[in-house]
């Protein structure tokens, strides 16, 4: 296929010629009645809570402070864009949760609704309903269409991205080098790539897949006018950022530093060379091909890795064995592989450019980010690609030979089957929880430990002096709870001693009494979310300890809430 004709040109075959006859007659009615359920699902899955993952809340408080401290903050923590819009929403309706989550949810139907719209007339009916129906139930993007992430978001705007890179590109008027003809359709394709970046910093490796596909085709001057337009774009965005929010908006180098670092949150253990990046790569690989495709396919349970058993000090560990995860990911690799082989053979490049744009930003996660980092949204908004180079090999095969008609047939089925009943099963977890939410009752559905940091923080909100700054382990999320207080972020254990997992009391009260730190807010939350065995994160159990034990004057306790998993507020006194 020429990759300048598409329209109806779409490859199809007697294979499948009776299929896609009957998708294209009743393409509306099923449009419809996979949209209606697929809102229906994401209504039954709405989750009205803060997730305990942390990004939510953080982008929840930065829209409260572009708002109420403009033009004095402005979010360097990673892509922007996400926290402006929930600044935008904050500025008209407050810190309002709920609307929020609203949001996300149309996010999720515009998405799904403009990427089938991208794929309408340019790929077989029978795939681009596969991908349609992934989109509206997979039980990953209806949990993230009800999430103050930025996952609905961007996906949102990736399938806008796409929209009019495949109208411009596959059609049967291509955009071409003639500036004059085309200098609308350039200054888009720029000016969308340079939004996506905002959306996401990875999406520099987006840039580089747009201009990988040109250079696959030898199409040199396409190379040069995005690259210009996307450089205009961002240059006047820069120019904007630096004279609205001046010296607030420079980057610091946070982000960059624990990327670099071996372990995100111990500087102490150094920067990672060459070769530790390349262990990444394949740990990665293992993590997000091996095991992630699977459970957001819902293969597998999202808590479930294969385990083996290390002796440690005389201590039995379970840590992951990525053996068998290797042998999944090279099941999932070759099936892509496959899928762009057959895509460049075949000349349908449009499966070409997608494969290539979510191979080269999947590239860049695997070898950048830390292999501990391991969520499924990062691999989850790149699914639908995958899906369609998978697809696009299986359907290859049987326009080649009818027989294997049903190899693509069964593997439409059974994923289909598996996006259904994993949604459809945990609908029935969650709608009881939802209802409890929208009545007022803020803390059903989490677990005690949750329950009682919570409630802490609605306390210091409520029974504490303004002037108070409180330490707390995960402050967005008692900054959303504490209805707007500010909480002073802990992380990782300050001022550590060599040699151990505690602070220098001497110095740690330095570093809180410069930072004006007033309490501090400990804890008992669990290192598994979904079991209580004793374990907890213990960051600023480990900070407190020494004080308590050079100086037990300086802590006083203040407030204790819950029996089993309590959390406890101390307030630091300094002069004591």
């Amino acid at each position: 296929m020429n990759r300048n004709t598409i329209a109806t040109n779409y490859e199809t075959g007697k294979a499948f010629e009776k299929i896609n006859s009957f998708l294209d007659k009743k393409e509306k009615t099923i449009f419809y009645i996979i949209l209606f359920l697929g809102l229906l699902l994401a209504i039954l899955n709405f989750n009205a809570r803060i997730s305990e993952a942390h990004d939510d809340s953080l982008y929840i408080e930065a829209g409260y402070k572009y708002v109420n401290e403009f033009p004095n903050y402005y979010y360097t923590a990673n892509a922007p864009l996400y926290p402006m819009f929930l600044g935008l929403l904050t500025l008209v309706f407050g810190t309002n949760l709920v609307v929020f989550k609203l949001f996300s949810i149309l996010f999720y139907a515009l998405g799904g609704i403009i990427f089938y719209k991208a794929l309408h007339n340019k790929v077989a009916p029978v795939i681009k309903f596969f991908i349609f129906f992934f989109l509206m139930f997979n039980y990953l993007i209806i949990y993230y269409a009800s999430q103050t992430f930025s996952e609905s978001f961007y996906m949102l705007l990736q399938a806008i991205f796409f929209y009019y890179f495949f109208n411009y590109n596959f059609s049967t008027n291509p955009i071409s080098t003639n500036i004059k003809a085309h200098w609308k359709q350039w200054l888009i394709l720029g000016f969308l790539l340079m939004i996506l970046t905002l959306a996401k910093n990875i999406l520099l490796f987006g840039v580089v897949a747009v201009l990988l596909y040109y250079a696959t085709l030898k199409e040199w001057k396409k190379i040069g006018l995005l690259l210009a337009s996307f450089a205009f774009f961002k240059f006047l965005f820069e120019a904007i950022k630096s004279l609205v929010w001046g010296k607030s908006a420079v980057q610091y180098a946070s982000q960059t530093n624990l990327l670099l670092n071996k372990d995100p949150y111990d500087a102490s253990q150094g920067k990672e060379d060459l070769l530790g990046f390349f262990g990444r790569f394949t740990d990665n690989i293992a993590n997000y091909v091996g095991k992630r495709f699977y459970q957001i396919n819902g293969f597998m349970n999202e808590d479930f890795y294969f385990k083996k058993q290390e002796t440690m000090d005389g201590n039995i560990v379970e840590v992951q064995n990525f053996g068998p995860h290797f042998l999944l990911a090279f099941i999932v690799l070759g099936l892509v592989f496959f899928g762009l082989y057959q895509s460049i053979k075949r000349k349908n490049y449009l499966f070409t450019f997608i494969t290539l744009f979510a191979g080269t930003i999947s590239f860049g996660t695997y070898f950048v980010l830390q292999a501990r980092w391991d969520q499924a949204r990062f691999v989850m908004v790149h699914m639908p690609a995958l899906l369609l180079a998978i697809s696009y090999g299986l359907y290859s095969l049987a326009l080649k030979k009818e027989s294997y008609r049903f190899i693509f047939l069964a593997f439409v089925i059974v994923f289909s089957s598996s996006f259904l009943l994993s949604s459809l099963r945990r609908s029935s977890k969650n709608t009881k929880y939802t209802i409890k939410n929208l009545k007022g009752d803020l803390y059903a559905g989490y677990t005690d430990d949750w329950k009682n940091y919570l409630m802490l923080s609605a306390y210091c909100n409520d029974s504490l002096p303004k002037a108070s700054f409180v330490a707390a382990r995960k402050a967005p999320m008692s900054f959303v709870y504490g209805k707007g207080k500010f909480f002073f972020p802990i992380y990782s254990v300050i001022a550590k001693e060599p040699g151990t997992n505690q602070s220098n009391p001497d110095s740690a009260l330095a570093i809180f009494k410069k930072n004006k730190v007033t309490h501090l807010l400990i804890a008992s939350l669990r290192t598994n979310p979904k079991v209580n065995d004793g374990n907890i994160i213990n960051t600023l159990h480990n900070i407190a300890a020494p004080i308590i034990q050079k100086y037990p004057q300086k802590l006083v306790l203040v407030k204790h809430i819950g029996d089993a998993e309590p959390a406890e507020l101390y307030e630091l006194r300094y002069d004591n």
